[in-house]
């Protein structure tokens, strides 16, 4: 693997990017490469892979997720750091053999989550408020892959976060998100379902989640 080589940010739509992550990641000097959905991947081996979130089920059948299906598994091998948000979560749960399959119910706007016993010495959870508020916007959730740890859960989804060896991250939440992101997903064409399943709107300045977007994704480097 390329050491020193970029970050690989798998992105599905280009309203759901780096958010916050990309300023920290700014600021520590990482390098990172956006790929786009159905563009051919890259050849060179990535340092890192995160992967973001999108409105298409991870079991979709489109061949841009197969290819990030096989990339994914192929990270998971090699031992390359990887971190999924939402989608990317289901994504990294599915090519560990979890079933990726719709939640009870949808799961949107700002919402506590509590941190299990197993995260109270975990590197990225470690330090959690518990309850501690986040972001959230799934309608589909998955079952915990076979030797990975819980690490967070909510009242409306038990699987929030799970580390898989000491390098890999699946959060289902959103801790990249700013207020311009969350009014921007609120005026998507593709998300209008979502939104009118909400008993009012959403708002976004009502947290500011900066301090814990740092921890994680500061965290997250730090085991490189």
């Amino acid at each position: 693997m390329r050491a020193n080589g970029p970050l690989l940010i798998l992105r599905h739509e280009p309203f759901e990017h780096l958010g916050t992550f990309a300023s920290i990641l700014d600021e520590n000097r990482v390098a990172y490469e956006y790929h786009d959905l159905g563009e051919p991947l890259a050849p060179d081996n990535p340092r890192g892979v995160i992967i973001m979130g999108g409105p298409m089920s991870a079991n979709d059948d489109l061949p841009g997720l197969r290819d990030e299906l096989a990339l994914i598994e192929r990270a998971l091998g090699e031992h390359v750091p990887v971190l999924g948000i939402c989608l990317g979560s289901q994504l990294i749960a599915k090519v560990l053999g979890a079933k990726v399959y719709a939640n009870e119910q949808l799961e949107i706007g700002w919402a506590p989550v509590w941190r299990t016993d197993a995260a109270a010495d975990d590197a990225l959870f470690g330090r959690m408020e518990t309850p501690e508020t986040f972001f959230h916007w799934h309608g589909e959730t998955f079952d915990l892959p076979s030797g990975a740890e819980l690490l967070a859960y909510s009242e409306k989804c038990r699987h929030q976060a799970y580390r898989y060896g000491r390098r890999v991250y699946g959060i289902q939440f959103h801790p990249e998100v700013n207020a311009e992101m969350i009014a921007d997903w609120c005026e998507q064409p593709v998300n209008c379902g979502d939104v009118a399943t909400i008993e009012g709107p959403i708002d976004p300045h009502l947290h500011d989640p900066r301090e814990s977007s740092r921890r994680i994704i500061e965290s997250w480097l730090d085991l490189f």
